[in-house]
């Protein structure tokens, strides 16, 4: 049995990872949840601990007008605490260390009609406070990486599921109300809940540090993904590519509307050989299937 400490309390992936391993690996993990705002989380003990996966953190919120001390917050959370409860794990013999990254570390995504596919060998560019804190966070952590201290970085892109939050659930909203929607051909990596959820308990079970890219088997065209979530909600939506000048339109009117029209139908993945790990068996379930799960179909 791998015994886990997930430093942050009540968050989304946390909680799902707690619930998943129940359910799919009874007996097979011990989770527990360590509140970490109030500081009191430097007294505990981690040495009775194989892996400490690290979750705390402050979301993406509106970058475009803060505060000096709103920047300085993030980078104290996302950056200071990230590499501070790393030593602490280090220091108290803990042997794997799980840190969340994310896909915003490579910058914005391409605008409307503009490519843009990440490998390897894609140097992180943040574009802002937020993705630059991440960043920060990930190189400090796998700084502290030796032969007996393995340093997971997970790097996933946008991660939906039930009960999720951010971009996903306001498309879905969109594709129950909308008769209809613009067929605007784009990719982007996403990553389910729960092929997460798998590929996180396969990363603990192996104990290996390193850097990872998980994502879904597909990319998905947004398009798609709004016809499928209007499918299982019993409502039909029609993708037609008459309003697609509209969406070219907006892409290139500056600030707030080409920013909105650039997340919804902009272009960003990873390219698909940087996920093989695990011979891709957290790859559980496909895209029709993540949306029949997370609309509360299955």
């Amino acid at each position: 049995m791998k015994r886990v400490l997930i430093t942050g309390k009540d968050s989304y992936i946390g909680t799902s990872f707690i619930s998943w391993v129940k359910e799919k690996h009874p007996g097979e993990f011990e989770t527990e949840e360590l509140d970490m705002i109030d500081g009191t989380w430097k007294e505990k003990d981690f040495s009775g601990y194989d892996a400490v996966f690290h979750v705390a953190g402050l979301a993406h919120a509106d970058v475009g007008h803060v505060s000096a001390e709103t920047k300085a917050f993030y980078y104290k959370i996302n950056r200071d605490l990230a590499i501070e409860t790393a030593k602490k794990a280090k220091e108290d013999g803990v042997k794997q260390f799980v840190f969340m990254s994310s896909m915003i570390i490579y910058g914005e995504s391409a605008g409307v009609g503009k490519r843009k596919v990440i490998t390897r060998e894609t140097k992180p560019h943040p574009a802002n406070f937020y993705g630059d804190s991440k960043w920060q966070a990930d190189k400090g952590v796998r700084k502290l990486q030796d032969e007996e201290f393995h340093v997971a970085v997970v790097r996933p892109p946008m991660i939906y599921g039930k009960g999720s939050k951010g971009n996903y659930p306001v498309l879905a909203k969109l594709a129950k109300k909308l008769p209809v929607f613009p067929d605007v051909k784009n990719a982007r990596s996403m990553l389910h809940i729960e092929n997460l959820c798998e590929f996180l308990s396969l990363l603990m079970e192996s104990g290996d540090g390193g850097i990872y890219f998980p994502q879904n088997r597909e990319y998905v065209r947004t398009s798609q993904m709004v016809k499928l979530i209007g499918k299982v909600s019993g409502h039909k939506v029609q993708v037609t590519k008459l309003l697609n000048p509209a969406v070219w339109i907006a892409g290139k009117i500056p600030g707030k509307v080409s920013g909105l029209a650039n997340k919804a139908f902009g272009n960003m993945v990873y390219e698909k050989s940087m996920s093989d790990c695990f011979d891709r068996k957290y790859q559980i379930w496909n895209l029709k299937e993540t949306i029949k799960r997370t609309e509360g179909e299955a």
